[in-house]
C-alpha cells in the first residue's frame, strides 16, 4: 500500500477519538476543606460524558483524601479519585461514562464526597446534574401479539394491547407513540397501545389480521412488533351450496353414480366456515315426478346416484330437474337448495331409419353437378336424430350425397339417358358412434330425355352415281341419321342446304333419298362431281343437326389418250428394281372404264403400272451396260388406244471400294528416329472412275507418334519414340474414296520401335537402412540390393560395386555379390567402436558405353542389453490425506539402466487395487479409488522395474504409504426419541429443566472429531448445555403452543468444519387451565311444525376445551330457563324436540341458558344461549320446476308463463327474483315471468331460470324454482341479397346459356330453410334452375339490342316467398362473322360444366372480355366452342381472334390446362368449313339469322354468273371457292 493509504486510516482514528473521549479542563475546580465540611453543586453536563470530573486543591502536603459515596453508594460505579500521597491536588475523573437513565432514582443527579481521611473526616460533598439524551429506542415488551376475537364482539370493544419501554429518563425523550400498518378500517390503535374494533368483524371475509406495530418517541426512535388477530366464527348464517345450479349428464340404461358433475361436484357447506357444521343432504322433489324413485342421495356426502335406469327413447323431455336440500344437523331450518339439471345422455341402441322403405324418381339427363335429384330423410330414435355418415352404394355410381340427405349428382357425363335409362343404387345411413348401426334403402333413379344429341350419320360421306342413261327422279343414293333421343327430340328431317344451286338434285325430307330433278349435261374423259351437303335437324324445342357430304360423280364419253408423246427420265446405277422413274400422265375415265398401259420395248427391263408409274424391272450397270434407253408405251381401254416414248438415261454411282495392295505391314524404325524421317508407303486403288477413284489416305492409333500423306499414303515419324514406354504400335491406314456417298477400305500397318541404351540403371531405394546384432558372425547375408535397367539385352544387364565405406576400414567390413547384389558382412562388428557404418554402392549397365546408377546403405549397429535397472532408493516412505483427488500423481520413482536407452523400455511389476504406476514411474492414485483413513490408514507395496521384455533385468524397491486424516465425517446424531415428552411449566434460566441428554459421535481424529450442539437458531425457551443436554429456559404454555420443532446442530472442530442437523420435537403434557368455550355466545333454530317430529334434531351445541384428556372432556346442560319441548344431550350438545308440537298454535320462541363443564380438578364451564323458534309454516312452490316455451320474435313484454310460491300464512306475502338471465327476462309481484327483449330461436333456442321466492317472516324463509323455456320457430321469409339483377348477353347466345345466379336467404333452420326459384311469369325467353337460382337463356334472337326484365322468386317449403328483378341487355352487336369455334378434346358436358372457368382462361390469354355463345358436341370425346370476343365493348372480328389464337397457341394451352388439366389441346375450325360429323355452316344455319344466310347464296350466285361461260368447271370451282377441301390443311 502506498503511503497515503496507509495515512487515511491513522486520520480516520484520530477523529474517532476526538468524538468519543472529552479532554480538556475539568467539569469543575474546588478547594477541599478539611476543616470543616462544604457542599458544592458542579453544574450540569450530557450523559455520556467521560473525563476529569472535578480538580480537587488545597490539599495539604502529606494529608490524604478518599472518594466516598454520598446518599447514593451506587454513584461511585461512575467515578475514581486520581491522586498520589504527597500531591496538593486531586482529580476525580470518571471510570465509565455517564448515564442519565442509571440515575432516575437521583433524579438524574450524580452524587459523592471527597473525604479528607485524617483523624477527623470531613466529606465535601458534591453534586452533577446529569441531562439526559435521546440515547435509548422503544422496546415492545414481546416480538409477537396474538389474540383471538370473536366475529360477534361489539364495536369499540379493546381486543388487544401493546406495551413498549424507552429507556431514556425525561418524558420528552422516553414519550411514545404507536401506529400500525397495513392500514385497516376494522381497527384503531391508541397511544396507550389499545386496538380498538371500529367495524363489524366477519369471518366469512377476513378469517385473521396481520399488523406491524410501531412505537416511536419524539426523536424518531422506534421498534417493531408483530400483531395477529384471528377471527373467531359465530355461528349466524345458513349453509349454502357452491351453486344454485349444477348440471349432470347421465347415460340411460345404466345405474350407480354420477359420472360427472358441473361445474364441480355438489358441496354444501355452513355459512359460518369457522364452526362449519355437519349436514345432511336429501331430495326434495324431482321433475318430472315419475322419476323420483330413481334416484337417490347420500345423506352425509351429497353424492347422487341412479337407482334405476332410466330408457331416454321413453321421455318426452331428456332433462330431469332433482331438488335437492341440505340442513344442519344441529338446526334442521337452516337449510339450502339447489337444482340438480340431469341431462339423460342418449346410448346408441336404435338403428337409424329412413322415411321411406324405397325411394323412385326421375331425373333430366345431362343434369349439372350438384343438381339435386332429392332429398333422403334419415331418423334415430337416439337422441339428436340420426348422426353418422351417408354413403352411396356402389361408390361408382354418379351420384354422392350430404350430410343432410340430399341426393346431388356427382357425375354429369354417366347421366344419358341414351347409354342407360334408369339407374339403381344404394344409401347406406351409417352411425359414427359404436356400434355403428346401419340402414340401407334402394333407390332407382329413372333418366328423362333431354335434346342432348345431334343426329349422327350412319356414314362420314355418301356417293351417287349418274350415267349417260340417266331419268329423271331416279334414285341416286339415300343418306341416314340417327339419333338416340326420344320422341320428337329423335325424330329427323333431311334438307339440302349447299352444293344443289342448279337443282339437278332432291331430298325427300323424312327418308333421305336424293334423286335427279333435272337431266345434268355429261362430258367427254370427265367425272362432274357435285358435294352435296345435306343436314339432319331433330325434332326438339331446340333442334340439333349435323351434317354430311354427299358426292354426286356424273362420269361422260370414255377416249383413253396420253397427254405427251415423248417423256424424259433419269435413273442411277444399280438400283434395285421398281425405281419409280417419272409418272407418265393420261387422260381417261379410269374409274367408270377401266384402261391398261403396257411397254412395247425393252419390256425385260422396264415397266408401267396402271396409273402410269413408270418403273426398272432389274438392277442398271452404267459401267457394264448401255447409258440411255428409248422405251415405247401404249394405254388403250379396249376399244380406243394411244402410245408414246420415254426416254431413259443411266447415271454412274459409287459402288467399288478402295483395294489396298498388301496388308498386313510389319516395319522396324529405332526408337532414337527423327521426327518427319520416312517409315513405309501403304497404297490402295479403285476400279470407280473421276472422283469416285480419288483417294484419301488417313491414320488411325499409333498415339499421335505416327503421320500420313493423305495423297501418297507415306507413312512418316511424327513424334519421339521410347520402345521402354512402347515397343510397337499397330495401325489402321484408311483409303477413302470422294463419290457420294463415299466408300473406302483399311489397312494394318504394324510398327517395331528397336532399343538403343539409353536408361541409366536404378536402385529400388534411393537409401538403405538395416540393422545388425554386434554379435552377428562374419558371412551373414544382411541386404538384398536390386536395380532395374529397362533396356534389352546388354543394355539392360546390371552388375554392384561398393566404392565408398564410410568409416572407411582395411579390410573393407562389408562386400557385395556384382551379380546378384546381396551384401554380407566380411568383419567382426562392434557397437563401442561404431555404431553405424554409411557405404555407397553402384550399378552399371553393359551397354557401349556404360551407364551408371548410384545408391547407398546404412548399416546401424545394435547393441545387447547386459546391465540390469537400479532404484534410486531401496525404500520409499511417503505420506498422503485421504482427500487425495482421484487420480492425483504422489511421487515419481527414479530407476537408472546403464544399456543403451536407459531405463526408457522398461515397466514396473507391482500390485495394488488402490495406486498405479506409470511407465515413468509417477506413483498415483487410481482413477475411480479413493482413500478413507477411517477404514485403512497404512499401504505397503513391493515394486519390481524390468528394464524390457522379455527376458529383462530387474530391480525391487519397497513403497511405504501414509494416509493421513482429513476432515471428511459429519457429526453423527444417536437414537433421540419422536416425540420428547416434556411437562408444560414455567421454566427460566435460573430454573432450567433437563430435556434431553445428546450425545454425538465422530470418527475423525483429534480437532476433526470433537463435537459441539447448538440449536441452528437462537431459540428464547430452549439452549444446550456443554455436555449435550438439551434445558428449556422458558415458560412453556401446551394451549399456547403444545409442540416445538428444534432444529439441533452437531459441529465438530475440524477444518473445513463438518455439521450435521437433525429434528428434536418437544411435546408439551397438559395441565388443566383452560375454561371450556361454546363456538357461539348463542346458538339460533328454527323449524316449521310441519316438519316437527319427537327427537328431531333442531341444533348441536359446541364446545371446546384446549386443555388435553380430562380436562378437555365437556358435559352440556342447561342452567338456566327450561322447556317441555327441548331436551339436551349431556354428551352430544344435540338440542332435540321432546314431542311433535301438536298443542303450538302460533309461532313461538324459546330462550335458554345452555353449560358446558369440562372434567379438570376443579372443574371449569361457560355459558351460551340458546333461541329455538317455533313457526307455524314457510313460503314454499307449488313445483320445483316450470318448462314454458314461447315463440321466437315474441315484442318485448310477452308472458313466458306464471310461477307461484306460498308463505303457508295470510300474515306474511311472498316476493319474487329472478336470479339468472336477468338481461332477458323479468319476474313481476305475481309471479308472471316477462321477456324483456325479443328472443331468436336461431341464436338460443333454451334458456333456464332460478326465480326465487322470500316470505317477510322474520328471518324471512326462501325457496328456489327451476324455468325452463324453449324458444320456438317462426317461419320466416326468404330474402334476396339484391332487389335488381343486372347481366348482359349476346342475342347469339344457345339454349341454357347462363345469364346470371341469384341468391335468396332463409334465416329459417332445417328444412323451413330450402327454397326453391322460379319465374313469377312464364318467358319465351329466360328461364330459371330451381335449385341453384341461375338464370339461363331460352332465346334470345329476337331481343338483339334489347332490354330484358324477368322476376324470379324464391318460396321456402311453407309457401312464403321473395321476388327480385333481373335486368337483361341483349347485345346484338355479334354476327355470324364474329363468331370463332374451337374444337376442344374434352366431353362436351364437361366443357358445359366449366364455361366460366373457360372464359376466364381464353380471356386471360387473349387480352380480351370471352363470351361462350354455344357448347356443342362432334365426337365422342370432342367437343366445339363458339365465342366472341370483346374489346373495349366492342366486338372483335373473328379474323383477329383467330390470328392470336394461333400466334398465342402456347399461352391459350396453358390457361387450359388449369381447366381441364395436362393433355387438353384444342383446334381453330376455320369458317364456313364442314366438320366430320356437325360442320360449322351448319351450326351457323341455327344460330345466324337469315339475312346471313341470304347473304352467302347472294355471293355465290355471283361467283356462278362470272362461270357461266365453262359450265364444265363450275361445280368443282363453287366447292373451290365457297369451303376449303381439308385435304389441303
Amino acid at each position: 500500500m502506498d503511503a497515503g493509504g496507509s495515512i487515511r486510516p491513522c486520520l480516520l482514528l484520530v477523529i474517532s477519538v476526538c468524538v468519543c473521549v472529552v479532554t480538556g479542563s475539568p467539569i469543575g475546580t474546588s478547594d477541599i476543606n478539611c476543616a470543616g465540611s462544604s457542599n458544592k453543586d458542579l453544574g450540569a453536563v450530557d450523559e455520556g460524558y467521560t473525563g476529569d470530573v472535578e480538580l480537587v486543591n488545597g490539599i495539604t502536603s502529606g494529608s490524604n483524601v478518599k472518594l466516598v459515596p454520598y446518599i447514593f453508594a451506587t454513584h461511585l460505579e461512575f467515578l475514581e479519585l486520581s491522586f498520589t500521597l504527597g500531591e496538593t491536588s486531586a482529580t476525580v475523573r470518571t471510570k465509565k461514562p455517564l448515564d442519565a437513565d442509571a440515575l432516575i432514582g437521583s433524579d438524574r443527579t450524580l452524587y459523592y464526597s471527597v473525604m479528607c481521611d485524617g483523624p477527623i473526616k470531613h466529606n465535601n460533598t458534591r453534586t452533577l446534574k446529569i441531562n439526559d439524551l435521546n440515547d435509548h429506542s422503544p422496546v415492545f415488551s414481546q416480538k409477537v401479539y396474538s389474540t383471538e376475537v370473536s366475529e360477534a364482539v361489539s364495536v369499540d370493544s379493546e381486543v388487544l394491547r401493546v406495551t413498549a419501554v424507552d429507556g431514556d429518563s425525561t418524558p420528552e425523550n422516553n414519550q411514545l407513540t404507536y401506529s400500525f400498518a397495513p392500514a385497516s378500517e376494522y381497527f384503531t390503535l391508541t397511544n396507550s397501545g389499545a386496538f380498538i374494533l371500529k367495524r363489524r368483524l366477519n369471518y366469512n371475509v377476513v378469517k385473521s389480521f396481520n399488523f406491524i406495530v410501531m412505537a416511536r418517541d419524539n426523536h424518531g426512535l422506534n421498534d417493531t412488533a408483530t400483531v395477529v388477530i384471528n377471527i373467531v366464527d359465530f355461528d349466524n348464517l345458513n349453509p349454502y351450496f357452491s351453486h344454485s345450479v349444477y348440471r349432470a349428464f347421465i347415460p340411460e340404461n345404466e345405474v350407480g353414480s354420477f359420472r360427472a358433475i358441473e361445474p364441480e361436484a355438489i358441496k354444501a357447506q355452513d355459512g359460518d366456515s369457522g364452526i362449519n357444521m355437519t349436514l345432511i343432504y336429501s331430495i326434495s322433489a324431482v321433475s318430472p315426478d315419475k322419476y323420483r324413485t330413481n334416484f337417490n342421495i347420500d345423506s352425509s356426502s351429497g353424492v347422487l346416484t341412479v337407482a334405476t335406469a332410466i330408457d331416454r327413447e321413453d321421455m318426452n323431455n331428456s332433462v330431469i330437474s332433482i331438488n335437492i336440500m341440505v340442513a344442519q344437523t344441529d338446526d334442521s331450518l337452516k337449510t339450502a337448495v339447489a337444482v340438480v339439471s340431469v341431462t339423460v345422455e342418449d346410448v346408441n341402441d336404435n338403428a337409424p331409419e329412413f322415411d321411406q322403405p324405397e325411394y323412385s324418381v326421375t331425373l333430366l339427363e345431362n343434369s349439372p353437378v350438384d343438381a339435386v335429384v332429392f332429398k333422403a330423410i334419415v331418423t334415430d330414435r337416439d337422441q339428436g336424430g340420426f348422426v353418422g355418415t351417408l354413403q352411396i352404394l356402389p361408390e361408382s355410381a354418379p351420384f354422392s350425397i350430404g350430410p343432410d340427405g340430399t341426393i346431388r349428382v356427382k357425375n354429369s357425363t354417366a347421366l344419358d339417358r341414351e347409354t342407360t335409362q334408369s339407374l339403381t343404387f344404394q344409401i347406406e345411413a351409417r352411425e359414427t358412434s359404436p356400434p355403428n348401426n346401419k340402414a340401407a334403402v334402394q333407390v332407382s333413379v329413372t333418366l328423362l330425355d333431354e335434346n342432348d344429341n345431334s343426329p349422327e350419320f350412319t356414314s362420314d360421306s355418301y356417293e351417287g352415281k349418274v350415267f349417260a342413261n340417266q331419268t329423271l327422279e331416279m334414285l341416286l343414293v339415300q343418306v341416314e341419321a340417327e339419333d338416340p333421343d326420344a320422341d320428337l327430340n329423335g325424330q329427323i328431317k333431311y334438307t339440302i342446304d349447299f352444293g344443289n344451286s342448279d337443282g339437278y338434285f332432291s331430298i325427300e325430307e323424312n327418308t333421305g333419298k336424293i334423286t335427279l330433278a333435272k337431266l345434268i349435261p355429261l362430258e367427254e374423259n370427265r367425272i362432274m362431281e357435285f358435294p352435296l351437303y345435306v343436314t339432319a335437324r331433330d325434332g326438339g324445342r331446340i333442334s340439333r343437326s349435323s351434317s354430311t357430304q354427299v358426292n354426286i360423280r356424273a362420269p361422260g364419253d370414255s377416249r383413253p389418250q396420253f397427254l405427251q408423246k415423248v417423256y424424259r427420265g433419269t435413273v442411277e446405277e444399280e438400283q434395285d428394281p421398281g425405281v419409280l422413274i417419272l409418272k407418265v400422265n393420261f387422260v381417261a375415265i379410269v374409274t367408270e372404264v377401266p384402261v391398261t398401259l403396257r411397254v412395247d420395248s425393252e419390256v425385260d427391263k422396264f415397266a408401267i403400272s396402271p396409273t402410269g408409274d413408270f418403273t426398272t424391272k432389274v438392277k442398271l450397270d452404267y459401267d457394264e451396260a448401255p447409258h440411255n434407253y428409248s422405251v415405247t408405251i401404249s394405254i388403250s381401254d379396249g376399244t380406243n388406244s394411244d402410245s408414246a416414248v420415254v426416254e431413259v438415261q443411266v447415271t454412274d454411282i459409287n459402288d467399288n471400294s478402295p483395294v489396298f495392295t498388301s496388308s498386313p505391314v510389319t516395319k522396324s524404325v529405332p526408337e532414337d528416329a527423327e521426327v518427319g524421317s520416312n517409315v513405309t508407303a501403304v497404297t490402295a486403288t479403285d476400279k470407280d472412275s473421276s472422283f469416285n477413284k480419288e483417294l484419301r489416305y488417313s491414320l488411325r492409333g499409333g498415339e499421335g507418334r505416327f503421320a500420313i500423306d493423305p495423297v501418297s499414303g507415306m507413312v512418316s515419324v511424327a513424334g519421339a519414340l521410347d520402345r521402354e514406354t512402347n515397343a510397337e504400335y499397330s495401325l489402321l491406314v484408311v483409303a477413302e474414296d470422294q463419290g457420294r456417298p463415299a466408300r473406302s477400305a483399311t489397312a494394318s500397318l504394324l510398327v517395331q520401335v528397336s532399343d538403343i541404351n539409353d536408361n541409366v540403371p536404378k536402385f529400388s531405394g534411393v537409401e538403405y537402412q538395416v540393422e545388425v546384432l554386434e554379435t552377428e558372425s562374419v558371412g551373414t547375408s544382411l541386404l538384398m540390393l536390386s536395380a532395374v535397367d529397362p533396356d534389352e539385352g546388354a543394355n539392360g544387364r546390371v552388375t554392384y560395386s561398393i566404392f565408398q565405406q564410410s568409416p572407411s576400414s582395411d579390410p573393407a567390413v562389408f562386400e557385395l555379390d556384382s551379380s546378384s547384389g546381396t551384401l554380407r558382412l566380411a568383419q567382426p562388428l562392434d557397437f563401442s567402436e561404431v555404431t553405424m557404418y554409411s557405404l555407397m554402392v553402384q550399378a552399371s549397365d553393359g551397354g557401349t558405353p556404360s551407364l551408371v546408377g548410384n545408391s547407398s546403405v546404412v548399416v546401424k549397429v545394435k547393441d545387447v542389453n547386459n546391465n540390469p535397472p537400479e532404484f534410486s532408493k531401496e525404500s520409499y516412505d511417503v505420506a498422503v490425506s485421504e482427500n487425495l483427488a482421484s487420480g492425483a500423481s504422489i511421487l515419481t520413482l527414479e530407476v537408472t539402466d546403464r544399456d543403451e536407452g536407459g531405463f526408457s523400455k522398461g515397466n514396473f511389476v507391482y500390485t495394488s487395487d488402490t495406486f498405479d504406476i506409470n511407465k515413468q514411474g509417477v506413483l498415483s492414485l487410481r482413477k475411480n479409488v479413493t482413500l478413507d483413513r477411517e477404514t485403512k490408514d497404512s499401504y505397503i507395496l513391493q515394486v519390481l522395474a524390468v528394464d524390457q521384455v522379455p527376458d529383462g533385468l530387474t530391480a525391487t524397491a519397497q513403497l511405504n504409504i501414509t494416509v493421513l486424516d482429513y476432515n471428511d465425517n459429519a457429526p453423527q446424531f444417536p437414537a433421540i426419541p419422536d416425540p420428547v415428552l416434556f411437562p408444560e411449566g414455567a421454566y427460566s434460566e435460573e430454573a432450567p429443566g433437563e430435556v434431553l441428554a445428546i450425545v454425538p459421535t465422530d470418527p475423525d481424529l483429534g480437532p476433526n472429531g470433537e463435537v459441539t450442539l447448538s440449536l441452528s437458531s437462537p431459540h428464547p425457551l430452549f439452549r444446550f448445555r456443554e455436555d449435550g443436554m438439551l434445558l428449556a429456559v422458558g415458560s412453556l404454555d401446551r394451549e399456547r403452543k403444545d409442540t416445538y420443532e428444534l432444529l439441533v446442530t452437531a459441529s465438530d472442530k475440524g477444518s473445513p468444519q463438518r455439521e450435521n442437523v437433525t429434528t428434536v420435537r418437544v411435546s408439551l403434557t397438559d395441565v388443566n387451565d383452560n375454561t371450556p368455550e361454546f363456538s357461539s355466545s348463542s346458538y339460533v333454530s328454527s323449524i316449521l311444525l310441519k316438519d316437527a317430529a319427537k327427537g328431531k334434531l333442531l341444533l348441536t351445541l359446541a364446545a371446546t376445551d384446549r386443555d388435553a384428556g380430562n380436562n378437555s372432556l365437556i358435559t352440556y346442560s342447561f342452567s338456566a330457563g327450561s322447556s317441555p319441548y327441548l331436551a339436551l344431550n349431556s354428551e352430544t350438545g344435540d338440542v332435540t324436540l321432546t314431542s311433535d308440537l301438536a298443542n303450538v298454535t302460533e309461532d313461538t320462541t324459546l330462550v335458554l341458558t345452555a353449560m358446558a363443564k369440562d372434567h379438570g380438578q376443579p372443574p371449569l364451564n361457560s355459558t351460551a344461549r340458546v333461541v329455538v323458534n317455533l313457526r307455524v309454516a314457510g313460503v314454499a312452490f307449488s313445483n320445483t320446476s316450470y318448462n314454458f316455451s314461447l315463440p321466437e320474435n315474441e315484442p318485448v313484454g310477452a308472458t313466458v308463463g306464471m310461477v307461484w310460491a306460498s308463505s303457508g300464512s295470510d300474515l306474511y306475502d311472498v316476493a319474487y327474483t329472478l336470479k339468472t338471465h336477468t338481461d332477458l327476462f323479468s319476474v313481476n309481484t305475481s309471479g308472471a315471468i316477462l321477456t324483456k327483449t325479443e328472443l331468436d330461436k336461431e341464436e338460443q333456442d333454451w334458456y333456464i331460470l332460478d326465480v326465487e321466492a322470500v316470505d317477510t317472516r322474520t328471518p324471512p324463509t326462501s325457496a328456489v324454482a327451476m324455468v325452463r323455456v324453449q324458444v320456438e320457430d317462426v317461419n320466416e321469409s326468404p330474402e334476396f341479397q339484391s332487389e335488381v339483377y343486372k347481366a348482359s348477353i349476346f342475342s347469339i347466345a344457345p339454349y341454357k346459356a347462363p345469364v346470371i345466379h341469384v341468391k335468396a336467404l332463409d334465416p329459417d333452420v332445417g328444412e323451413e330453410g330450402q327454397l326453391v326459384y322460379s319465374l313469377s311469369a312464364d318467358s319465351p325467353h329466360f328461364d330459371v334452375d330451381p335449385s341453384s337460382g341461375l338464370v339461363y337463356v331460352v332465346s334470345v334472337v329476337s331481343l338483339a339490342g334489347q332490354q330484358a326484365a324477368v322476376e324470379v322468386k324464391a318460396t321456402d317449403p311453407r309457401g312464403l316467398q321473395a321476388t327480385t328483378k333481373v335486368e337483361v341487355e341483349v347485345k346484338g352487336g355479334a354476327s355470324s362473322s364474329d363468331v370463332v369455334v374451337i374444337s376442344l378434346n374434352q366431353p362436351a358436358n364437361v366443357v358445359e360444366k366449366k364455361v366460366r372457368e373457360m372464359e376466364k382462361a381464353l380471356g386471360g390469354a387473349l387480352g380480351w372480355a370471352v363470351n361462350i355463345i354455344e357448347v356443342s358436341s362432334a365426337a365422342e370425346r370432342t367437343a366445339l366452342v363458339s365465342f366472341v370476343a370483346v374489346d373495349g365493348g366492342e366486338v372483335v372480328s373473328s379474323e383477329e381472334v383467330i390470328k392470336k389464337l394461333q400466334g398465342q397457341s402456347a399461352a391459350v394451352t396453358a390457361e387450359l390446362v388449369k381447366v381441364f388439366g395436362p393433355g387438353v389441346h384444342f383446334d381453330v375450325m376455320k369458317p364456313q368449313k364442314p366438320a366430320s360429323n356437325q360442320t360449322l355452316a351448319i351450326t351457323l344455319g341455327v344460330l345466324i339469322p337469315l339475312i346471313v344466310l341470304g347473304s352467302i347464296v347472294l355471293i355465290i350466285r355471283n361467283r356462278l354468273r362470272h362461270r357461266r361461260g365453262d359450265r364444265r368447271r363450275r361445280s368443282k370451282e363453287f366447292i373451290g371457292l365457297t369451303f376449303n377441301d381439308q385435304s389441303t390443311e
